[in-house]
């Protein structure tokens, strides 16, 4: 939204007077050959025409009237339509120099907001990425200074057997910090991918967090994060999008490998700005384009995995977030539903 008092370009200080022009360059166009005409006219009637043919019926005074004055009003017509003309054509002009630093204004100022909300996004997920690595840090020193603690054997080789003198007991091997956490819940795994509404979400940016600790989750939020700040690039959020949602079993017929006309309402997008613009990135950046497809294939996976167990009323909250409308506007242009 523009500032209240700081209209810019021709709109500043209020409306434009109209000039007042008394007499211009038309007008004394249209003057001389007036002139030119009556002067004509009155040589032709005045001198050269026979002294008999001065005269005559009521007819003659009226042909004589149209012949000296029609040519003259035809001329004043042409030049009121001319004047009037360019009058037009300076305040289309006025108009489209209005228009356009309206038009700069905003676009500026979106991508001065757009900026910023990227930068704070970052910088939070800058600061999530350092807690995760700490995170990992402390449970990998402390997985490696506990004793004979079991472990879950589809998560670690099988233990080194060691036998020692004395009081000392068996040692487990060291296992990786990721697969010692929990499984990722559904209700965050749906959380981060519909991302913090806003820098006081904690919920939000706590659901993240522990579901940038799930190395498969962390990488499809990392795609769609990369693919999202493309798109705000072009000044598309998916907040401003309105999607017809799909039912949860055309969302598992998707999962389960259909085509076509079957799931095309999986593509309910229906911004026709926003086709156009993400069709046009499509073709002329490839970074857009590696960045689109790698996102693409990342959610499809996902989505495959995750609707073997969910419920109906998961899928729907999925579809939902952030990163599902991206999918659908994304998987639109792109071809994915056909």
């Amino acid at each position: 939204m523009l500032p209240r008092n700081n209209t810019p370009g021709p709109l500043k200080g209020g409306a434009a007077k109209p000039r007042k022009e008394q007499i211009t360059a038309i007008e004394m166009i249209a003057v001389v050959l007036s002139l030119v005409w009556l002067t004509g006219t009155a040589l032709f009637f005045l001198v050269f025409t026979p002294g008999g043919e001065a005269g005559g019926s009521a007819l003659h005074f009226v042909i004589v009237l149209i012949a000296v004055f029609m040519p003259v009003a035809m001329i004043w017509v042409g030049a009121t339509a001319a004047r009037a003309s360019r009058v037009m054509r300076e305040e289309s002009q006025r108009l489209r120099a209005a228009i356009d630093a309206i038009r700069q204004a905003y676009l500026s100022q979106n991508q001065s907001g757009g900026f910023v909300m990227e930068t704070s996004v970052n910088q939070k997920l800058d600061e999530i990425a350092a807690a995760q690595r700490k995170t990992e840090t402390a449970l990998t020193i402390f997985s490696s200074t506990r004793v004979g603690q079991p472990e879950p054997r589809s998560m670690m080789a099988p233990p080194k057997e060691q036998t020692a003198p004395d009081d000392q007991v068996a040692l487990p091997l060291g296992t990786p910090a990721e697969d010692m956490l929990p499984p990722l819940e559904r209700p965050d795994f749906i959380r981060a991918l519909n991302f913090p509404d806003n820098p006081e979400d904690k919920i939000g940016f706590a659901a993240l967090r522990r579901a940038l600790k799930d190395r498969p989750t962390a990488q499809l939020i990392r795609a769609a994060q990369d693919i999202l700040t493309l798109m705000s690039h072009d000044g598309i959020y998916m907040d401003d999008l309105r999607p017809d949602m799909a039912r949860p079993e055309i969302w598992r017929r998707f999962a389960a490998g259909e085509r076509g006309r079957t799931v095309a309402a999986l593509g309910g997008v229906r911004d026709r700005s926003s086709l156009a613009l993400t069709a046009a990135r499509m073709k002329q950046d490839a970074i857009y384009r590696d960045a689109a497809h790698h996102f693409l294939r990342l959610f499809d996976r996902m989505f495959t995995q995750f609707a073997e167990t969910a419920s109906d009323s998961e899928i729907s909250e999925l579809s939902e977030t952030r990163t599902a409308r991206a999918f659908m506007l994304l998987g639109r242009v792109a071809g994915t539903f056909d």
